[in-house]
């Protein structure tokens, strides 16, 4: 039986990696779509081996686009994010790094036309909800990748794309606080379970025994560490009123440390079985909200800016990310986030058929 030829782009979004496909040439039934990109990705194997996969969870990801069904939204953005070792795919997050690339290769699939300069282009991510703005470095019709924007964990360096997130918050549970709690305790940790363009539980790294200043292959080696958390985050997913999440990279786990530099924070970010090499995109947004939040677990730890929108500088084992949060006090005490934002970059790196059996 011949294999068959699907056509993609392969692109780097911030600092992930991985196939973009218009969702109109793959399968509309769910379970067939998930068994087509575990042998696409290559899931099944560490160094997935046959298929395009990277062997890591940042190059085990895959953007589906669409002409959106929202009037607002010029695209819609389906994310998969497939482990690298078993046949797993998860509909449930969004990824903000690929996201980084949605705008470009909706150009380049003709889903969008590019329109001077710069060109806006809306997107809603289907599986939150989300609505991003990005913008797009264009001339003559196409797609510009070359510039000046350095972001840290990417050599060299890319035309900027400035994303704007909006409606984030609760954008998973419903709630930016799903506990109804700041704080809640779990087997004796202090943990903030929070909701801003991603789920998180989020704790104090002593509180695991760790400095937070080791580097991923040092955490990801740390079996202790990793099964310490599990446990931990299993009983937060319950508690966020989102079930059993043994099976899903929801809720991620975050560790948050004094900052060492000039930054707000510094922070180690877990998809939720081992470390990501920099900082996700939606991660941040959501670490530099709870850092705003009153209360949380960072309120002994963190450097925080006064004043809205504020630049939150996140630390991470490369480098820094810069997140701006717009926000507002609420009546309760806390806070209402209004829109979040990043810089990022995006190179497309090959474009023509990938082969599925």
């Amino acid at each position: 039986m011949p294999q068959r030829a699907i056509p993609f782009l392969f692109m780097r979004g911030g600092t992930s990696r991985g196939p973009y496909f218009n969702r109109a040439d793959l399968p509309e039934d769910r379970e067939a779509l998930a068994e087509l990109l575990c042998d696409v990705v290559g899931a099944g194997h560490p160094l997935n081996i046959d298929g395009i996969g990277g062997g890591a969870a940042v190059t085990t990801k895959v953007a589906m686009l669409s002409p959106s069904e929202d009037p607002w939204a010029d695209v819609d953005y389906l994310f998969a994010q497939l482990a690298v070792e078993e046949r797993l795919v998860d509909f449930k997050p969004t990824c903000g790094n690929i996201l980084a690339g949605v705008g470009p290769a909706a150009i380049e699939m003709g889903l969008v036309d590019a329109n001077g300069p710069e060109t806006r282009v809306r997107i809603r991510a289907v599986n939150t909800g989300t609505r991003v703005e990005a913008s797009v470095k264009t001339a003559d019709g196409a797609v510009c990748y070359e510039g000046d924007c350095m972001i840290d964990g990417v050599p060299g360096s890319a035309a900027p794309v400035p994303l704007s997130f909006m409606d984030v918050a609760g954008s998973s549970t419903g709630a930016m606080l799903p506990t109804g709690n700041v704080v809640d305790m779990i087997d004796g940790i202090e943990v903030t379970c929070i909701d801003v363009a991603m789920p998180m539980m989020i704790a104090r790294a002593a509180d695991f025994g760790i400095e937070g200043t080791e580097s991923r292959e040092e955490l990801d080696s740390n079996r202790a560490l990793i099964d310490r958390m599990e446990a931990v985050r299993l009983q937060a997913g319950e508690l966020m009123r989102m079930g059993d999440v043994s099976q899903s990279v929801t809720p991620k786990v975050g560790l948050l440390s004094a900052p060492r530099g000039n930054g707000s924070i510094s922070a180690r970010y877990f998809m939720p079985w081992a470390c990501h090499p920099t900082m996700a995109v939606t991660g941040g947004q959501c670490i530099a909200s709870s850092l705003l939040c009153p209360g949380t677990v960072s309120r002994d730890i963190a450097r925080c800016p006064n004043g809205s929108p504020a630049k939150i500088v996140i630390e991470h084992p490369v480098g820094e990310i810069e997140i701006m949060i717009d926000y507002k006090p609420s009546s309760d005490g806390l806070i209402e986030i209004i829109s979040g934002g990043v810089v990022r970059t995006a190179r497309l790196l090959a474009r023509g058929e990938v082969m599925a059996p």
